[in-house]
C-alpha cells in the first residue's frame, strides 16, 4: 500500500499562501514591515517570482481543480498553460469546508477548528458544514459560524471576495469571508467584470472563487462534461486576463483534486455499525464515532476488515502524526471520530445518514497524491 501524502503545514500550503501574498504586498498587508522582496523570495522559494513583482493580485481558487487533473488535461487549458506552474499541497481532509477555512483564514485545520465536510457538534448533532445544517434544520442560531471558525478571515483586512450572491449570508460564508468586502454575482460572466472594476479602484489583493469543476465532476466523472467544463473555465480564465491592469497578476489554485470513484460507496457492515453511534466525515475521509468501551473493538474490526482499501487510523494517532496541524483544543477534538477511515484505494465509505452523498462519480477527502497536490498558477507580470 502506499503511504498517505501528508502536508507540511510551514511551507508550500494553502495555509500559508494568502499569508506569503501579503508579505509580497507591501507594508499596507505585511507584519514584517520594510523587508526586501529579494529576501523572502529566498526564504519562500515556492511563490512564484510574479507575485513578488507585482503591486496587485487577484487570487483565483477552482474548486477541485488538482494539480494531476491540471496536467493530464493541459492541451484543453490554451490560457492557464502558459502560466507558470508549481504544486502545493493542501490540507487534511482534502475538502472545501477545511480547504477554503485554511485559504482565508491563513492557519491550520486545527488552529480553524472546521476539521471536515461533515462535523460532529455538541453531543449528538452531525453539521453538514457547507450547508450549516443537519438535514432540513439550520443551525446557525444553534452553532454561530463566528464561534465554531474563530480566526477572522484575511488578517482583518476588509478586502473585497468575488463570489456566487447565493452563497452571501450563509453559515460557512460567514465562517471563512466574514468581514470581508462580499461582491456578489449572478451569473458568471460578472466575475471577470467585478475584477476589472476592483483593480481600477486600486485593490491591491481581490479574492475569488468557483465552484463549476468540482460539481462536473462530482456529478459526471472526467468525461465528456467534465472536459467541457475546463475548456470553461479556460475561457473564464482569459476574461479575467483581459481584465488585469499593467501592475496586477492572476494566480490560480484550487482546494482540492479528485478520484474517480467506480463503485458504489462500501456498505460498513454490522461488525461495524454494531460498534458505532454516529458517522461524519465523507465518502473518503469516513469518521467512526465508537460507542462506550467499543473503541478497540471498532479499531481492530476497521482495520481487519479495510486496511487492504484504507488507511484505518485513530483520532490519537492522527493527532500524534499532526494530520491537522498542530495540537487541538477539546472543543475541536471533539469534533472529530474516534477512528478514521482514509481511502487509499479509489473506494468510498458509505453513511447511510448522507444519502446525497452516495450518487458520486469523482470524490476527494483522502491523502492521495491526485487529492491532496493542488497547482499554483501564475499569469505573466508585464508591467
Amino acid at each position: 500500500m502506499l503511504l498517505p501524502l501528508l502536508p507540511n503545514y510551514k511551507t508550500g500550503c494553502l495555509n500559508n499562501l494568502v499569508p506569503l501574498i501579503f508579505k509580497s504586498l507591501g507594508d499596507d498587508f505585511r507584519k514584517d514591515k520594510g523587508r526586501d522582496k529579494d529576501e523572502m523570495l529566498l526564504e519562500n522559494s515556492w511563490l512564484p517570482r510574479e507575485v513578488l513583482e507585482a503591486s496587485q493580485v487577484v487570487l483565483l481558487v477552482l474548486d477541485g481543480f488538482g494539480y494531476n487533473q491540471f496536467v493530464g488535461n493541459i492541451d484543453l487549458l490554451p490560457n492557464l498553460s502558459e502560466f507558470s506552474r508549481s504544486k502545493i499541497f493542501s490540507v487534511v481532509p482534502t475538502t472545501t469546508s477545511t480547504a477554503l477555512c485554511s485559504i482565508a483564514t491563513g492557519a491550520t485545520p486545527f488552529e480553524h477548528g472546521i476539521v471536515g465536510y461533515r462535523i460532529r457538534v455538541g453531543a449528538k448533532d452531525i453539521m453538514n458544514v457547507l450547508r450549516w445544517s443537519k438535514g432540513p434544520k439550520d443551525l446557525r442560531q444553534v452553532y454561530a459560524p463566528e464561534s465554531m471558525q474563530p480566526i477572522t478571515p484575511f488578517d482583518g483586512k476588509n478586502i473585497p471576495v468575488v463570489n456566487k450572491q447565493e452563497f452571501l449570508g450563509t453559515g460557512f460564508t460567514t465562517a471563512h469571508l466574514r468581514d470581508t468586502r462580499y461582491v456578489g454575482t449572478r451569473v458568471i460572466s460578472s466575475m471577470a467584470v467585478e475584477i476589472k472594476r476592483l483593480l481600477l479602484s486600486g485593490e491591491k489583493f481581490i479574492y475569488t472563487y468557483y465552484d463549476g469543476i468540482d460539481k462536473i465532476a462530482h456529478e459526471y466523472g472526467f468525461g465528456s462534461h467534465y472536459f467541457a467544463e475546463l475548456k470553461f473555465v479556460d475561457r473564464l480564465v482569459g476574461e479575467v486576463l483581459s481584465s488585469l491592469t499593467p501592475n496586477a497578476v492572476l494566480l490560480v489554485t484550487a482546494d482540492h483534486g479528485q478520484v474517480y470513484v467506480p463503485d458504489v460507496a462500501i456498505d460498513l457492515g454490522s461488525d461495524i455499525m454494531d460498534k458505532v453511534n454516529l458517522l461524519s466525515g465523507e465518502g473518503r475521509f469516513r469518521w467512526l464515532h465508537a460507542k462506550p468501551g467499543a473503541f478497540n473493538d471498532l479499531l481492530d474490526t476497521a482495520r481487519d476488515k479495510f486496511e487492504k482499501v484504507a488507511w484505518v487510523k485513530s483520532k490519537l494517532e492522527m493527532i500524534d502524526e499532526n494530520l491537522f496541524g498542530g495540537s487541538p483544543s477539546h472543543e475541536v477534538a471533539d469534533r472529530l471520530g474516534d477512528v478514521a477511515l482514509v481511502a487509499s484505494d479509489n473506494v468510498a465509505f458509505s453513511d447511510p445518514f448522507d444519502v446525497g452523498e452516495l450518487k458520486l462519480m469523482c470524490r476527494h477527502g483522502s491523502l492521495t497524491e491526485d487529492e491532496m497536490v493542488v497547482p499554483l498558477l501564475c499569469s505573466k507580470f508585464e508591467n
